[in-house]
């Protein structure tokens, strides 16, 4: 019988019809209707694109005309290539992430994270849930990775980052998209669950900035980072997006996947982090172009260590560091096998957090619903 999957061409036209839309839909999902008419929009997926391909009568991105990224000046001088050549060869025997489980991905053998070499998407697309200094008036342009190597119990994302959910592309491909949120007026490149696609996402920043990427990167991370793999990262990346989940190794330890080094590792990882792109300050515009953004989801139970998590980030990082205290979180996934987490938050806890952070002094709380 003839195949039925789609070829990556008609694939990523999908793709550019759910970005047009504003949906999050994951890729290869039918497509939801759009709720804005008229917006055309390019095909991604040539080998040859023209360096500006924004569909026709949509404006570049509304973002400072003097901004320029640092990976600009890298991709010029051959250093961001040197780097993402660097991270590939890391998987040879995968050291990108904590876990170091020294998988052959090069060879297509799959780590802990549940990815190989192959990149793998599961959706792109302008997205207006993120900070408001990251939506602006365009959408923060996310691209959601596939896979993740902390597996969290309570995961919202669990068909992604779990089940690995999404399709697989090339570097090239890679770079269209970001061209193609460019195009749609996003005001930046947000990489969602970046980890173990580090190097992925360093050449395709090469490809996309010689084709004419401007925006500025947004790495959207777990926190959980390498510290030999961050300053690889310096310079290439504007804005770190950083969970700080828990406080407890032994919490870390039970709800994602034996991370007990995590409050270690990932407190290592934000001072680099503000060493390397300082404290996050929009602009005159209102859009957040450089800094180091932290959220914390409040969880049930006291699970996540809130009161550690923010007396660490007052005692060791500006106390105008930007955090977001969420209370958002609802059990999914597989959260109702743990009684600690089988339920919402109450409104006791989340006002306790909120008390706790003021009172270690952090002046700059994005408070949901305050």
């Amino acid at each position: 019988m003839p195949s039925t999957r789609p070829s990556r061409k008609q694939f990523l036209a999908h793709c550019a019809q759910l970005a047009a839309c504003g949906g999050l839909a994951l890729l290869g999902s039918p497509l939801a209707a759009c709720h804005r008419q008229g917006t055309r929009t390019a095909t991604p997926g040539s080998r040859n694109a023209e360096p500006d391909i924004r569909p026709a009568g949509r404006p570049r991105a509304g973002i400072d005309p003097d901004f320029e990224p640092g990976y600009v000046s890298l991709h010029r001088s051959g250093e961001l290539k040197r780097r993402g050549d660097e991270l590939w060869a890391r998987m040879a025997r995968c050291r990108l992430c904590p876990r170091e489980c020294g998988t052959a991905r090069l060879a297509g053998a799959k780590g802990e994270c549940g990815a190989s070499a192959d990149l793998r998407i599961a959706s792109y697309h302008p997205h207006f849930g993120e900070e408001r200094s990251l939506v602006g008036r365009g959408g923060s342009g996310t691209v959601f990775f596939s896979h993740c190597n902390l597996r969290c119990v309570f995961c919202i994302n669990w068909p992604i980052n779990h089940d690995g959910q999404g399709e697989n592309h090339d570097i090239e491909e890679l770079a269209t998209m970001m061209l193609h949120l460019q195009d749609q007026g996003c005001h930046n490149i947000n990489v969602v669950t970046p980890t173990h696609y580090a190097a992925h996402i360093l050449r395709g920043l090469d490809r996309a900035a010689a084709r004419g990427l401007r925006l500025p990167v947004v790495y959207n991370t777990s926190g959980w980072e390498r510290a030999d793999v961050l300053p690889l990262l310096d310079g290439v990346v504007d804005i770190y997006l950083p969970d700080f989940k828990y406080s407890d190794p032994a919490m870390a330890h039970r709800y994602s996947s034996g991370a007990r080094s995590y409050p270690e590792v990932t407190s290592g990882a934000l001072v680099e982090m503000q060493r390397q792109v300082g404290t996050a300050r929009p602009a005159a515009d209102g859009l957040m172009y450089r800094g180091l953004m932290i959220r914390h989801l409040v969880l049930p139970n006291d699970v996540s260590g809130t009161k550690g998590v923010v007396e660490w980030i007052a005692q060791h990082l500006p106390l105008d560091t930007y955090v977001n205290l969420m209370s958002q979180y609802r059990p999914a996934h597989r959260a109702r096998e743990f009684p600690a987490l089988a339920r919402a938050i109450t409104r006791r806890e989340f006002e306790l957090a909120v008390q706790w952070a003021r009172q270690a002094g952090l002046t700059r709380l994005d408070i949901q619903g305050g």
